[in-house]
């Protein structure tokens, strides 16, 4: 079993390296969201502040390493990368799936990177059908203390595992078990999609079942069943597959659904985030951290130093974003009228 799945990730991620796994003309709908310049912003460039909080912790900047593998031998060298990445310029790091950690000690480098990432957020990951599959509260907290984790994140993802030839369908009755790891936990446990979305009715029972936080994970950047439909040996599943290679909700319309029944609730944006011009959109329309996933990968096979570069790029877009419509800090920018969303501008309203 545990052969298996580290084999399952080294697929995972040559094949997002090098396949062509994106969704079919679905995008994350943030291209309709425009900034409306401002000639005269009024502040010092240098001045610009993207400082958040997360979990707790302090953030240089509102970005995350999104969960992404673990479990194998280029998964050590990729999350070690990240992390100590993550490290330097401020961003909370997370993990894959550490169901294959729980099944045994080879590659568990791979998930003990907070030697490399001592003071940021750390974040660990397992798939919520697990709880259909003799997984519980107890396997959870086995993960946070091995790994030193700050919060464990339950990731959904319900098509991947359709088209997974391993793939585990069960995902019955799993809110209310959803809902004892939240109680029976004491760090914070958020959920994920892993690019199909979630809209604001699923979001909100999920936050009274006790979640945290919510990564919607939306449409528009890697599709897992695109991903799962390339390693396929099941000729039918290959073939139903290619019927969903357009499914799931736009990042864009994860965030406006969600933000409208959980107004206060830490948000999280990723599913095709490229850009920090796409950040500074995200954080417009009610996200708080914006995650990165496949836009890092490349990187992160190479060295440290590529991740840095890549990281120091996107906090560039997004500073010049600010300076660009006159907005200092993230608080501001969550409530600039300077930009026009579908058609509709807010400065009209001024």
């Amino acid at each position: 079993m545990t052969k298996g799945i580290n084999q399952r990730k080294t697929e995972h991620i040559r094949l997002c390296l090098t396949g062509n796994v994106e969704g079919v003309d679905k995008t994350t709908g943030l291209e309709g969201i425009h900034f409306i310049h401002n000639a005269l912003p009024e502040i010092n460039f240098d001045s610009i502040s993207m400082e958040t909080s997360f979990l707790g912790k302090q953030l240089k900047a509102p970005f995350l390493v999104s969960s992404m593998t673990g479990g194998s031998e280029l998964a050590t060298a990729i999350n070690q990368n990240l992390a100590l990445a993550a490290e330097e310029r401020g961003w909370v790091m997370a993990i894959g799936s550490t169901r294959a950690f729980l099944e045994s000690d080879q590659h568990k480098e791979s998930f003990l990177i907070r030697r490399q990432a001592p003071t940021v957020p750390l974040i660990v990951n397992i798939g919520a059908v697990q709880f259909n599959y003799g997984y519980g509260p107890e396997e959870c907290q086995r993960i946070i203390d091995k790994t030193g984790a700050d919060s464990i994140v339950l990731h959904l993802n319900s098509m991947q595992e359709i088209v997974q030839d391993e793939g585990d369908v069960n995902f019955e009755n799993l809110l209310p078990k959803i809902e004892e790891v939240c109680k029976t936990l004491e760090v914070p446990v958020g959920v994920k999609e892993v690019g199909f979305g979630i809209d604001g009715e699923v979001a909100e029972k999920l936050y009274n079942a006790g979640i945290a936080y919510i990564d919607v994970a939306g449409a528009g950047g890697t599709s897992w069943s695109q991903v799962e439909k390339l390693r396929s040996r099941n000729k039918l599943k290959k073939a139903a597959a290619e019927a969903f290679n357009n499914w799931g909700l736009p990042t864009k319309d994860c965030l406006v659904s969600v933000r409208s029944k959980l107004p206060d609730a830490p948000l999280v944006a990723s599913g095709g985030m490229s850009t920090g011009v796409d950040a500074a959109k995200a954080i417009t329309i009610g996200a708080d951290i914006i995650g990165f996933a496949r836009h890092l990968l490349k990187a992160a096979t190479e060295s440290p130093e590529a991740v840095l570069e890549t990281m120091k790029q996107i906090e560039l877009e997004l500073q010049m974003t600010m300076f660009g419509i006159g907005v200092k800090n993230l608080d501001e920018l969550r409530n600039t009228r300077r930009v026009n969303i579908m058609g509709t501008s807010l400065m009209d309203e001024m």
